[in-house]
């Protein structure tokens, strides 16, 4: 996802060369800064596919508990339709069962 928005790559920079001028920099001071920056692209690499993974699995947690939470209305409204069919149940009762069900649905990690 990020990965196109980054123009250079660890490779690219530890492969670049420069021009060498007579007034032109240290090669060796240039060659150390240059391994620092190859670590942070790396180590941003690394924190990039973890946040990926991250997100992924976010994602698929989110698309199941809101699969859970439809299945669970879809039964409060048939127990409810049956409670009113019955004559046995209250809305009390029903208030209840949904408030028990919420906390079993939110109180999952």
């Amino acid at each position: 996802m990020y990965q196109d928005r980054i123009v250079l790559s660890s490779r690219d920079i530890l492969e670049k060369e420069f021009k060498i001028d007579t007034r032109g920099y240290r090669p060796q001071e240039v060659d150390r800064y240059l391994d620092v920056i190859i670590k942070d692209y790396e180590e941003m690499k690394s924190i990039i596919d973890d946040l990926e993974k991250e997100k992924k699995d976010l994602l698929e947690d989110n698309i199941h508990l809101k699969q859970e939470v439809r299945n669970l209305r879809t039964k409060i409204e048939v127990l409810t339709e049956n409670s009113n069919n019955e004559g046995n149940s209250t809305n009390a009762d029903v208030l209840r069962r949904l408030s028990n069900l919420e906390k079993y649905i939110y109180s999952k990690d």
